[in-house]
């Protein structure tokens, strides 16, 4: 609905949404110039896809995770005014809830649970033993959310070693019109702020936001010997070596 949203207030505003458009490169004219004054690259898990054609490269680490919905017959519970957006930091996994919107159930998830993949690789099936995990952790928790499940939903993280926003522009790679951001498995519900920070820089060259952290030549972006902080519980857990390789 919040997706549906941006881009109906994206259309009031003039902008035209192309869908099922894949991007196969940046290109300049012949005259060195882009079609447009500067270009703003989100392109997620195809991050490198897209920035390679610039030669470009943020390194980050694509992984498949899951949301599961529950019909609790304990509805009026689980609605937001009774029922708190949660996080749990297990030994094994970091476990996060919200509650219903719409027609939505209750809603759990793990955060960076999942598999690396990469685009070709992925798949939209439930992967079932972390779907089961999240049913014995509502049981222990919070079993009255519990109820059939409606259904079990895939995404992409993308998460940089540091698990870090990248929002920068890529003028050491020569191409100062080019702005790019990756938002590291964690930024929809910064959407709307990154939205106004990538249109501040796209118009006026500038933002009035601090995103010194974020820039695209941090040690954590340029050096290959980093070791990831993908998970934000305590369980302090890095990829393995097998994972690892799978950096893209």
């Amino acid at each position: 609905l919040a997706n549906s949203v941006h881009i109906q207030l994206a259309r009031a505003n003039g902008a035209t949404v192309l869908e099922h458009c894949p991007v196969q490169k940046i290109e300049k004219l012949p005259n060195g110039r882009l079609l447009c004054r500067r270009l703003i690259v989100t392109a997620g898990a195809w991050i490198n896809h897209v920035l390679g054609s610039i030669g470009v490269h943020i390194p980050v680490y694509v992984t498949q995770e899951q949301v599961t919905y529950f019909a609790t017959p304990n509805v009026k519970d689980f609605t937001k005014a009774k029922y708190p957006i949660w996080i749990y930091h297990s030994p094994k996994y970091d476990f996060y809830g919200m509650p219903m919107h719409g027609n939505s159930g209750s809603k759990i998830g793990i955060d960076a649970g999942g598999p690396v993949v990469s685009v070709d690789t992925r798949n939209y099936e439930a992967d079932k033993t972390r779907e089961q995990a999240c049913i014995k952790h509502l049981e222990r928790t919070i079993p009255r959310s519990l109820g059939p499940i409606m259904y079990t939903k895939t995404c992409l993280y993308t998460m940089t070693p540091d698990r870090h926003f990248v929002v920068d522009d890529c003028s050491k790679n020569g191409w100062d019109n080019v702005i790019v951001c990756c938002g590291a498995g964690h930024a929809f519900k910064f959407a709307s702020l990154l939205g106004k920070i990538l249109s501040e820089m796209a118009i006026d060259g500038k933002t009035k936001y601090d995103i010194s952290k974020f820039n695209i030549d941090r040690e954590a972006i340029t050096n290959p010997d980093w070791t990831p902080t993908l998970y934000m519980g305590t369980g302090g857990k890095v990829p393995t070596k097998q994972s690892s390789t799978s950096k893209l």
